[in-house]
């Protein structure tokens, strides 16, 4: 089967990559020609485990191709997934502009039955609008069918969770376009990969519904692990304990400085924007964005109490960027509020992330912020060290190591709380950690 993949970033290429090694002839459309010229050549635009192996297995198969002609690759396709872009407005609703223009491609392009396979993340009405969209402005006299295939990838994590997915949610009125995708997926069967088939909108609201609850357990567990540093709790024990309730679960369940990427901010945002157009306001998730958002400012809060409240002339070392670990994806990371605050109260700030320099250096510019080759390097000279994302390479840093390049008080701000807080201030470092004693 043919398929064609509207979209290069990070959902449309990890889909199209992962549709090829289901066996499928997939070509990846994008309007970036300097995108398309470099996935060519062999480059990824942004980093992801296991992503590059994928892509370059598949090309040499002869099942992977890219282009920047979208007619030519519609043509030959029975599926066409949209895979593009769908960022905040900035208002609290998703900016849907660039699905828009490929839906009114896509009805100049299509001659024949096509089934439109959303993957993007859209609010609830959106694939209707779309069919609507195209069948308004189609020149030909086809029929078109939509299904609603929210992706449900972990960046970090985006080529097993494709590959070996917890679940497949597929929505949509046809029972046609359904066993197309089914068929599709038919290799996801064969591992007894759950199928979730149900009407379009109730596939929308799955994906936003499932997002507002973990970032819920995030924040939840933040607000906890507050109030275990006011009390003299682990905040580490009482997680274990609820996670070993199976209706709870361990996942999520991690202090630390709040979430951040391309999911979880814009979506809750966009949900409670939907709660508040229907009059069904989703208060919980309004509070869990505002502890997010307070949460980010409280670990400020941490890293210059440690140097007894004012940070105006000291040098800190940040260590970490990306908004997780095994990416290079810095949208709504929680460093940035950190850095931006840190800038704001006269500091001087050096930085080390594996990936995601080059990405911050755009946001923040090299003459702003010092970007060094190395946790050692950045931590030369620094009064406070402050470890925002869990990187591996972090997890057993040479502590002595990082405390004789530093200058006093040897502060480490561990908002991962990667290390044993004992152990630390041991070697004389003022510390601090999130919901920890």
């Amino acid at each position: 089967m043919h398929i064609t993949v509207i979209g290069t970033g990070y959902v449309g290429l990890v889909a199209g990559a992962g549709l090829a090694d289901f066996g499928m002839q997939v070509i990846c459309v994008d309007k970036d020609g300097g995108k398309i010229t470099g996935l060519r050549e062999g480059r990824i635009p942004f980093y992801e485990p296991g992503l590059k192996e994928l892509v370059e297995r598949n090309v040499a198969c002869g099942r992977l191709s890219f282009s920047t002609e979208l007619a030519p690759a519609v043509e030959q396709s029975l599926a066409v997934f949209i895979g593009v872009g769908t960022p905040s407005d900035g208002q609290g609703g998703v900016d849907l502009s660039a699905v828009e223009a490929v839906a009114l491609e896509l009805a100049d392009t299509i001659a024949d039955y096509k089934v439109i396979v959303t993957k993007s993340t859209v609010p609830v009405g959106t694939n209707r609008w779309i069919k609507a969209i195209i069948d308004d402005r189609k020149r030909n006299p086809v029929e078109v069918d939509i299904v609603s295939n929210p992706e449900f990838l972990r960046e970090g994590s985006a080529v097993e969770d494709f590959m070996r997915p917890n679940r497949v949610v597929l929505g949509s009125d046809s029972q046609k376009a359904l066993a197309i995708v089914k068929d599709i997926y038919r290799p996801l069967y064969l591992i007894e990969t759950p199928f979730v088939i149900t009407g379009i909108e109730t596939a929308e609201m799955i994906k936003y519904a499932s997002n507002a609850f973990l970032a819920t357990k995030i924040s939840f567990i933040n607000e906890v692990a507050n109030l275990c540093e006011e009390v003299g709790a682990d905040v580490h024990m009482v997680a274990k304990a609820m996670g070993l309730d199976k209706r709870i679960g361990p996942k999520f369940l991690h202090p630390g400085p709040g979430f951040g990427g391309s999911c979880f901010p814009k979506d809750t945002e966009a949900f409670v924007r939907l709660g508040r157009e229907y009059n069904s306001p989703v208060r919980i998730v309004e509070a869990v964005m505002e502890v997010n958002e307070s949460q980010k400012s409280r670990m400020v809060g941490k890293i210059t109490g440690l140097l007894g409240g004012e940070v105006s002339g000291s040098k800190i070392a940040v260590l970490g960027l990306s908004f997780k670990p095994n990416t290079s994806d810095i949208r709504e990371s929680p460093a940035i509020t950190v850095v931006r605050e840190l800038l704001a109260r006269g500091a001087e700030v050096a930085s080390y992330d594996p990936e995601a320099m080059e990405e911050f250096a755009r946001l923040f510019g090299s003459d702003v912020v010092d970007y060094a080759s190395n946790p050692y390097e950045a931590a030369e000279g620094a009064h406070a060290v402050a470890i925002v994302t869990e990187w591996n390479e972090f997890r057993n840093l040479d502590l002595a190591r990082i405390k004789k390049g530093m200058a006093e008080p040897f502060a480490l701000a561990d908002l991962r709380n990667v290390y044993d807080p004992a152990t630390v201030r041991a070697l004389g470092f003022r510390y601090d950690s999130v919901g920890r004693p």
